[in-house]
């Protein structure tokens, strides 16, 4: 065999020998942690229980505990299992072929619809997004005005039913566009006003109107799915995600919702510096999406983008970061990375990414930051983890259980390759 085919070999045996875990309760002792809530743990350990943090502390206090075995982190650096927000992962394959797509509904009022029984466990992206630390994934459904419900999945599970962390937790909605941007990013036309702006904001109020109506009625003598459907969001049980990337159009849709008491949420929210002071005064969370881009005025800052995350936490606003699509979701900490160099405190950043998404989702008592009685999900990198420099996934864990991160396509084609022509693995920076 060959010399680069042994080397792999070894490291990989070694790695798996060092992380594995032979039981559920086990310590994962010398490593340095980064609990998702802002504080850094030097030589920390966290303890592990039937796939729950049973206790997390310093390892000199930790070790002398009675666990049934210990493993040594040797150094490396632990981030809260990230999670994507605003995906359509497992309901795209290959964007290119029709037959692989999944996230769309025909209609233009579809709140019934579930994106979860869509979610293909097997697909091949999966894999190639845990091999960079995103364990959990919002899944949302696109089309229409009124497109579905959302679901928080694991990206590692045989079944749709045995990924689900929340089912339905919230319904979509895509806020109208107030301008038409013709032409393309490299021959931009001119800008003009949407002519069916008003009217579509019309059209949203009444079925809006007509739904409270119906949800007023405890059992209504013809029952209709879709109203049925949206009895969570005027109970408060449910989120409102309303796509939208304007000041005014934000401004517009707060207007309209909030007589209905729902829960809002902004997301891709491109403009909401412009009216940072109004969100956090009315506390609205909001999901920011794909900081790579250029900016949507040709006025504003060509870096506007890598700046928003920064204004927002300086003004006290809660925001996630999010990459709506499916297989770039694997940059997403790169992403929060980049909101550092423009400002953002690191720690934030990661925040960002764990457990202020957890938050907004409505799930910060189960997943997104490493403390007692949550969720052991969480990864080990022998860097930072937001530095692509120097980012590299050890190890992770899901409530508990090692995954197996060699799945990766993407890893098994490069191995390949190297194989083939004889080449040297790179060194490693760290």
């Amino acid at each position: 065999m060959k010399k680069w085919s042994l080397l792999v070999l070894l490291f990989w045996a070694i790695t798996a020998s060092v992380w594995a875990q032979k039981t559920d309760h086990y310590l994962l002792k010398n490593v340095r942690i980064h609990t998702g809530q802002g504080d850094i743990i030097e030589e920390g350990a966290i303890a592990v229980k039937a796939g729950k943090i049973v206790d997390i502390g310093p390892a000199k206090e930790l070790a002398q505990k009675n666990y049934k075995e210990q493993i040594d982190g040797q150094g490396q650096w632990v981030y809260p299992a990230l999670i994507a927000a605003n995906t359509q992962l497992g309901l795209v394959e290959v964007e290119a072929v029709r037959a692989t797509l999944d996230f769309r509904e025909v209609g233009y009022f579809n709140p019934n619809i579930r994106s979860v029984v869509a979610y293909n466990t097997d697909s091949e992206i999966l894999p190639t997004i845990l091999s960079n630390g995103i364990l959990y994934s919002q899944v949302v459904p696109e089309g229409g005005r009124i497109s579905g419900q959302s679901s928080v999945l694991r990206l590692s599970a045989f079944n749709w039913e045995d990924a689900a962390v929340e089912l339905d937790e919230g319904t979509h909605l895509w806020w109208p566009k107030r301008f038409q941007f013709t032409g393309w990013w490299a021959a931009p036309g001119p800008t003009k006003l949407n002519e069916k702006y008003r009217p579509t904001i019309a059209g949203l109020q009444l079925y809006l109107a007509e739904a409270a109506a119906y949800c007023q009625q405890e059992a209504p003598e013809k029952k209709n799915i879709k109203m049925e459907s949206m009895r969570g969001l005027f109970s408060g049980e449910k989120r409102l995600y309303v796509h939208v990337d304007e000041a005014k159009a934000m401004l517009e849709a707060h207007q309209l919702l909030s007589p209905y008491g729902v829960k809002l949420v902004f997301v891709g929210a491109a403009e909401a510096w412009r009216i940072a002071d109004f969100l956090a005064e009315q506390k609205i969370p909001v999901i920011l999406s794909n900081l790579h881009a250029l900016p949507r005025l040709e006025h504003d800052d060509v870096d506007q983008p890598y700046k928003t995350p920064a204004i927002l936490h300086k003004k006290g606003v809660k925001f996630a970061l999010s990459m709506q699509g499916s297989w770039n979701q694997r940059n997403l900490a790169f992403q929060a990375g980049q909101a550092v160099a423009y400002g953002l405190p690191k720690e934030v950043a990661l925040a960002a990414i764990t457990s202020n998404v957890a938050e907004i989702l409505g799930l910060s008592e189960q997943i997104g930051s490493l403390e007692k009685g949550k969720a052991a999900s969480f990864i080990l990198s022998k860097g930072d983890l937001l530095d692509m420099r120097s980012s590299q996934i050890m190890a992770a864990y899901l409530d508990g259980k090692l995954l197996d991160l060699d799945k990766d396509k993407q890893k098994q084609l490069y191995k390949k390759y190297m194989d083939k022509y004889e080449l040297e693995m790179p060194a490693s920076k760290n």
